[in-house]
């Protein structure tokens, strides 16, 4: 690894600024968060940047690293290519606040629209329930979750098309799964993702799956099967004659 390397970062705010390019020393086992705070520390000490734990788990730290969504603290430096400068910016999908920082409130207030956990009446006398392990698995991957928004982030239908009135986005609609899949819930979001949430615009291309930190299998475990149950329930003739029937 080079002794020195230089930074591109995104410097300026609310939607305003440019790239400056930034000489930083460098060592084995740095992250490029290590970079940020050498520079913002000997040359730029006004430079905005999120973190917190530094551990890939607040998910804060968010940022497009040569073009690609990726957490600052995750992502080390003997994976990039250190010959040419390293491009650092804020993610684009949410509104920019100032140099790295942008405001990702939007993913809050769409949360609180999402349907709450409702559990159905305890199974014993002593007010537990009875599930199958299998059960509780299936939903557990989702909860691990950090909210870092880098699937937000990536998503064309945000991204490209800006429908955030719309669309949810996959962070949103692994939470859904993991309250429908949820084996103690009672809930019924199926007529919300069709005609609110927007699941419609997925046009599962993984994108969101490829860049999760936690390794989500976000396309194949949630979205899809979201879709299937919307489908069965909505469009399915034969589904909709046996209610009909019945």
């Amino acid at each position: 690894m080079a002794d020195k390397a230089t930074f591109r970062i995104w410097r300026g705010g609310n939607g305003t600024g440019h790239f400056v390019d930034y000489a930083t020393a460098i060592s084995p086992g740095m992250v490029v968060l290590d970079a940020v705070h050498g520079i913002q520390a000997a040359d730029a000490n006004d430079m905005a940047v999120r973190w917190n734990c530094k551990a890939g788990k607040c998910g804060s730290c968010s940022a497009e690293i040569n073009g690609k969504p990726r957490l600052m603290c995750m992502t080390r430096l003997n994976t990039l290519d250190l010959s040419v400068p390293v491009t650092v910016e804020p993610m684009k999908t949410f509104p920019h606040v100032r140099d790295l920082v942008t405001d990702v409130s939007w993913n809050y207030r769409v949360k609180t629209k999402i349907q709450k956990f409702k559990p159905r009446k305890p199974d014993a006398p002593d007010g537990t329930w009875r599930v199958q392990q299998a059960d509780v698995d299936r939903p557990q991957e989702f909860r691990k979750c950090i909210e870092c928004f880098l699937c937000q982030d990536v998503c064309h239908v945000l991204r490209d098309h800006n429908l955030h009135e719309e669309f949810i986005g996959p962070r949103f609609l692994i939470y859904t799964a993991q309250l429908e899949m949820n084996p103690l819930d009672t809930g019924d979001r199926l007529k919300d993702l069709k005609d609110r949430d927007g699941i419609g615009y997925c046009n599962i291309t993984k994108c969101c799956t490829k860049v999760c930190p936690e390794e989500i299998k976000i396309t194949d475990n949630a979205i899809i099967p979201l879709k299937e149950r919307v489908v069965d329930e909505f469009f399915d003739p034969l589904g909709g004659l046996f209610k009909i029937i019945r």
